[in-house]
Formats: C-alpha cells, structure tokens, sequence
C-alpha cells in the first residue's frame, strides 16, 4: 500500500514536471520568435506593387528582408511573372527584383505601381512573338525567356524618365520603346538599345 502511494506521487510529480517543462519550452519558444520579429522589423525591407496588363492581376509583397530573399514570396512572383500566353512559370533571377525596387526608389516611388507588360517567356512564345515580323522587336535569345527580364511602365511617369532611370542604375539591359511606351529591364549584360 505504501508503495503503491509512492508510485502514484512520483507520477504526479513527473506530470507536474512535465508540464513546468513544457511551459519552459513555450516560453522559451515565444521570447525566441519575438526576437525574430523584433530582428526582422529592424531590418530593411524590400516591397513591390505590380499590375500585369495581361491578367489583371496585381501583386503587392515584401520579397526580401535585409540580406534574404523570402522563398515564398519569390515563388508568388514567379508566378505572377509567368507566360501569360503558356500559364508556364520560371525561377526569376532574384536580382532582377532589386533592379525593380531600386528603379522605383531613384524615381521618388517606392510604394509606385509597376505596370508589367511581359514577364517571363518560353522559347515557343518567343519563337512565336518573333514570327509575327520584325516590328516586334523581340530578340532571338531574349533574357525573357531565362526569366531574367521584365517590360515594364509607371504610370505618371514619361518612357523617357523611366529609361533614363534604368540607365542610370548600370544593372543590366535597358531597352526603349517609345512608341509602344514601355522599357525593357534585365540583369543580363550592361547594354542599351531603342527600338523604333
């Protein structure tokens, strides 16, 4: 009988451990995440508006704190960004949306819409686009289709000033089209061209 009512207190004492052990790691747990947090809004954060002129769909996300891109939002962008003609999607060189996000901070509009004219592009809708005659203006090997380019316009801002922005960057290619109204940005080689 005695036994038996040592072995029952020491269960109880082993539940109420336990338990203090759990709440411990819960604490503990809740003080470390806080931390994260408080580190992660002390840090920098990168933001993008977008609208695809294709879809109708709009984007508006933090894709990278401080130093590190966050994985789910590059994968939203990726698909926001894909082949409207396809639905194929591609893994964006994450550069790419530093150049967008630094565009739009030299133009004074970091909360700016970006509108986007052509995000990625398969081989076949390059092939496709290029067939329909050289007034396109779309490049046999285009940096679309390695999704590390974008078309893109602002509005309230003129072509002009949108591409003199990317220029001044030296981030990559910056192609103008004035007479379609839109820039061409990719984090290809530095380069520069006009189209018509």
């Amino acid at each position: 009988m005695v036994i038996g009512k040592r072995i029952a207190a020491l269960a109880a004492m082993a539940v109420v451990s336990a338990a203090l052990s759990a709440t411990s790691a819960a604490e503990d747990l809740h003080i470390a995440s806080r931390g994260t947090i408080a580190t992660a809004a002390s840090e920098k954060q990168y933001h993008l508006r977008m609208h695809h002129l294709h879809t109708g769909e709009d984007i508006d996300i933090v894709y990278r704190v401080g130093n590190t891109y966050i994985p789910e939002a590059l994968d939203q962008l990726n698909y926001f960004l894909r082949d409207h003609r396809t639905e194929d999607v591609s893994s964006y060189d994450p550069k790419e949306f530093d150049v967008l996000y630094a565009l739009m901070a030299r133009l004074g509009r970091p909360n700016g819409v970006i509108d986007i004219i052509c995000g990625y592009r398969t081989p076949e809708s390059n092939n496709f686009l290029r067939s329909l005659g050289p007034d396109t203006g779309v490049a046999e090997h285009s940096q679309h289709t390695l999704a590390k380019a974008i078309d893109i316009r602002v509005p309230g801002v003129s072509t002009r000033s949108l591409r003199n922005a990317a220029l001044a960057l030296h981030a990559g290619g910056v192609g103008f089209y004035p007479v379609s109204q839109f820039v061409h940005v990719d984090v290809g080689p530095v380069r520069t061209w006009s189209f018509r």
